[in-house]
């Protein structure tokens, strides 16, 4: 298959450009973005119908944490829905037959049940703070299904939980908990200070998978679930942000204090999925938390020069 992966060079494309070149089966293809721009239908267009790829995996998005949903709703809500479409587009008149939508476990309710299963999507309110970016990801898992009614296209989406690697945004405050956490810790052992503030309570549980993981996953889906979906991609391996930050710190050796704002917002209280369905392909995740974080943090000290 010739397999085009969008966003290659992110936190999750560049797993999975590791993961499917080592298999010969595929021919993968890439560009980048002086090549292509997703954003412009034109040059995505003309991308696909040169190189016909039978393949497609969208997994480049416009993604951040609390503070950057909070501060940009709009451009988190309509930079995704453009991508979405002009990919969906091009690959349609590519006749593109096999393609992958990476969606987000926030597209659940802020309060479904967990562990949370595919089919509690649009249940109940979503979680305010990050609202825009999920309901762009929940306009992409609705196109999936249309188009794959309509034309009958072998196109899936796909729900992961929260995604950490290599690959992070280590060098700002608007990435998600895991990258934000690893380098307020290691600038405050760094620079010797006696406390880390961490947003919320620190009670809310969440749910993490290594982008080596996910990739494998996503490729045992690929190969072996032909439904539009959704299915659900979890690490099956729960943490509450307080322990979380605990253990970042215990890996980075800071031994200074870890001070909780109980008045900037938590998000969802608990997020983890139910996997079962992607778990009865014979995927299952092989990197335990703490090794994985060992190994994300020397790699944002190379990021931040530390």
């Amino acid at each position: 298959m010739k397999l085009f992966i969008a966003g290659h060079n992110g936190l999750v494309g560049s797993a999975l450009m590791n993961e499917f070149s080592k298999d010969p089966t595929y021919e993968v293809i890439s560009a980048a973005r002086a090549e292509v721009d997703l954003a412009n239908k034109e040059q995505l267009t003309a991308f696909f119908q040169k190189h016909r790829p039978e393949g497609a995996i969208l997994a480049a998005a416009k993604v951040g944490g609390i503070k950057a949903n909070l501060e940009n709703p709009v451009g988190f809500l309509t930079v995704n829905l453009e991508i979405q479409s002009n990919f969906f587009s091009a690959a349609m008149a590519a006749d593109t037959k096999r393609l992958i939508f990476l969606g987000s476990s926030c597209i659940y309710p802020k309060f479904a049940i967990n562990p949370i299963q595919e089919e509690s999507l649009l249940t109940g309110p979503l979680e305010e703070t990050n609202e825009a970016y999920a309901i762009a990801k929940i306009s992409g898992v609705k196109t999936i299904q249309a188009y794959s009614q309509q034309f009958g296209m072998d196109w899936t989406s796909v729900m992961p939980t929260n995604v950490y690697g290599m690959r992070d945004n280590f060098v700002n405050d608007d990435s998600h908990v895991m990258p934000a956490l690893i380098r307020r810790i290691l600038i405050a052992k760094k620079n010797e200070d006696k406390e880390v503030v961490v947003w919320g309570t620190g009670k809310p549980m969440r749910e993490f998978i290594h982008a080596d993981d996910l990739a494998k996953g996503i490729k045992t889906v690929l190969e072996n679930y032909h439904q539009p979906g959704p299915i659900n991609i979890g690490g099956t391996e729960e943490i509450s942000i307080k322990n979380l930050a605990k253990m970042i710190a215990d890996a980075v050796g800071y031994q200074g204090q870890l001070v909780f704002d109980p008045s900037m917002p938590d998000g969802t209280p608990r997020k983890a999925l139910d996997s079962s369905k992607v778990l009865g392909l014979g995927w299952s995740p092989e990197i335990a938390l703490r090794t994985g974080i060992s190994s994300v943090i020397d790699s944002a000290r190379r990021d931040l020069l530390i």
